[in-house]
């Protein structure tokens, strides 16, 4: 890939057109010299071919397998055929095997990482090891890689902290999968502890979500209680009873325009005081990813609207 600009103007992005393949199966168009997605979502009437002799494999061997956001290149690798003697019919296949093996080390050692691709493969590190760390779904990790990767292509990440873009990513894809998983939570694994952090995330979320026209759905407070509780050990009726309690809040209008973290958490609170569990709000925000002015708040709110003494 080659950047070309002229002066005073945005780099464009250029991939050479002997470097660009179609994967069929998604439908896109990838220059295999970064792994870019060129265009995606393309509808072919190509018949699916078949190779009846060995020199058919070779003419018509494809680059590399299903594409994954969350791989470097996306997964896409270059190939290299089996090897024929100059001025032979025959072809070589395992008998060259090591050579093959070295020349494909060769193709992978001279390719040269632009500042993008340096920046997309630092990301996709420190996403992997939180995705890991928070117990995600593939899914999820995919969602989150494609939209660090569609914001670094748009120039979104540019004077941006890599871990705090991975980390808007990371929850913006949570949000879309409604998975139940705070930004506390997430940057609570960042190795960057500084105060200001949790703003930046929330800062580059909101950028995320404007910029790239992402659509996040509502996730219920329901989806977070029975995390949490398992995290205090909290038992089954508490959890019935938390949830209980967010119907008749949300009845009573309290639930709107609020985190549903928060609300479940002060649910949570409140259905552990009943049955005789001794949680501290301070306990339950930690667990929650929330502060403990949020659950404090968010309590009272409860109380009031449903008329219970605190």
């Amino acid at each position: 890939m080659f950047l070309v600009s002229e002066e005073g103007s945005t780099p464009e992005i250029k991939c050479p057109p002997d470097k660009i393949i179609f994967d069929s199966q998604r439908g896109a168009r990838i220059c295999i010299e970064t792994g870019e997605v060129l265009e995606e979502h393309i509808i072919t009437d190509e018949v699916e071919w078949r190779a009846y002799t060995t020199e058919e494999k070779t003419k018509r061997s494809r680059v590399g397998g299903a594409i994954s956001y969350s791989k470097p290149y996306m997964g896409v690798e270059a190939q290299v055929g089996p090897y024929r003697e100059p001025g032979s019919r025959k072809i070589r296949g395992l008998s060259k095997r090591a050579e093959t093996l070295r020349l494909q080390r060769a193709l992978k050692l001279g390719r040269i990482m632009s500042s993008l691709e340096k920046n997309i493969s630092h990301a996709l590190s420190i996403m992997d090891d939180l995705v890991a760390k928070l117990d995600l779904p593939d899914s999820v990790k995919e969602e989150a890689a494609k939209i660090y990767r569609e914001a670094a292509q748009k120039g979104l990440t540019r004077g941006r902290s890599i871990e705090a873009m991975v980390a808007a990513s990371l929850y913006a894809a949570c949000r879309r999968h409604k998975i139940p998983c705070s930004v506390d939570e997430i940057i609570r694994l960042l190795r960057a502890h500084e105060a200001d952090i949790k703003r930046e995330v929330a800062r580059n979320y909101r950028l995320l979500v404007r910029d790239l026209n992402i659509n996040i759905p509502v996730i219920e407070p329901e989806r977070f209680v029975y995390r949490i509780a398992s995290a205090l050990s909290l038992s089954e009726d508490v959890v019935v009873d938390a949830i209980k309690i967010i119907m008749e809040a949300k009845k009573r209008g309290v639930s709107s325009g609020k985190d549903p973290s928060g609300l479940a958490a002060a649910a949570l609170y409140l259905a552990a005081l009943r049955h005789g569990y001794r949680r501290t709000q301070k306990e339950i925000a930690h667990v929650a990813g929330v502060t403990e002015v949020t659950v404090r708040n968010r309590y009272k709110e409860i109380t009031t609207a449903l008329k219970i003494e605190g």
